[in-house]
């Protein structure tokens, strides 16, 4: 039987010119894409976890109904999908993690807000197919990540 074992996540404070830092596992290579957008490339496991930034201009309702929509449209070919609040009062940080399980393109989604400056969404995706079965270890371990980016998010003025 294949069995897949990933090292203990070992995390570094990511700091960029953008309005947010986090803690990335060492695993996982930044590449970023502009407008403080970036993706944390894991090729050990064929995964990616893409970032999204957008100020908040008199627009969070359609932001935060933009990042519910992302969310569900996966439901098709999802077997679930569980929403687990995130609040951090102290550093100002409020938002959702979703995880999807099944054959769906993206096995987690989320999105984190101070709710009057910054909004950020994040997704995991497989360069592969979705085959559920196969991509679980992987995906397990990258919703671990996800939620430390969470966790660890701060914004910047």
């Amino acid at each position: 039987m294949l069995r897949l074992e990933f090292p203990q996540g070992e995390y570094v404070t990511y700091k960029n010119v953008c309005n947010y830092e986090f803690s990335k596992n060492v695993m996982a290579t930044p590449d970023t894409k502009g407008n403080c957008n970036l993706v944390l490339d894991y090729p050990e496991m064929k995964g990616s976890v893409y970032i999204t930034y957008k100020p908040i201009t008199n627009n969070l309702e359609k932001l935060l109904t933009d990042a519910q929509k992302l969310s569900y449209e996966h439901v098709v070919k999802a077997d679930n999908i569980v929403e687990q609040p995130f609040i951090n009062s102290e550093d100002n940080v409020y938002g959702m993690f979703y995880e999807v399980s099944g054959n769906a393109a993206s096995q987690s989604q989320f999105y984190v807000t101070d709710s009057i400056h910054h909004f950020v969404t994040g997704s995991l995706y497989f360069y592969a197919k979705p085959n559920y079965d196969s991509i679980y270890p992987a995906a397990i371990y990258l919703q671990q990540d996800i939620r430390k980016i969470m966790e660890s998010l701060q914004w910047k003025e």
